[in-house]
């Protein structure tokens, strides 16, 4: 490449370093997993390590374990989700050859139905925007998952049986960490 190809990326640099810190962090928001933990069974065979949680703008991020023979109830997002699965394997039992294994990339629309269903256990990162609106078998309303019942459901799972609550990235009037 020609000196003139980076000149424009190198006055953009330089244009945008001119103008101060615009969002001034004094340090990153990262977490590992690995440190933090997880919550244990926070639902039966879901185990939840809270990455993210956004209340206000209902985003929220989360690393879930799914034992063997995991269903969760039927439900429909209000919003988009994306299901990065890391290990083991499962599917919407309304797709049964949709497998999702070790790798695969799933995005979910909004107005999506389905019911989640893992036989060997899986694992995964999930980054939900909205709610789930969750049904039992009848087609009954049950409850609304959002990024709100998300941070209820950990704390409340965590301080009952005693488990170290993970730290988790949330957002106020100023980004911090839940334990700030």
């Amino acid at each position: 490449m020609s000196e003139a190809t980076h000149a424009p990326a190198t006055e953009a640099v330089s244009h945008a370093s001119s103008l101060g810190d615009v969002n001034h962090q004094p340090y990153l928001l990262t977490i590992n997993r690995h440190s933090t933990g997880e919550v244990k069974n926070a639902l039966p065979g879901v185990h939840v390590s809270p990455c993210f949680l956004d209340l206000e703008n209902g985003m929220w991020v989360i690393y879930a374990r799914f034992d063997p023979r995991t269903l969760l109830p039927k439900h429909y997002h209000t919003g988009t989700v994306h299901f990065y699965t890391t290990a083991g394997s499962w599917a919407y039992v309304e797709y049964p050859d949709d497998v999702q294994t070790e790798g695969s990339y799933l995005y979910e629309p909004g107005g999506s139905i389905h019911t989640f269903e893992s036989k060997e256990g899986a694992e995964g990162f999930m980054v939900v925007q909205g709610a789930n609106i969750n049904f039992d078998q009848d087609g009954n309303f049950m409850n609304i998952m959002d990024a709100a019942w998300i941070e209820r459901m950990v704390v409340e799972a965590a301080k009952q049986t005693r488990q170290k609550l993970p730290r988790y990235i949330k957002p106020k009037n100023a980004t911090d960490f839940s334990d700030s």
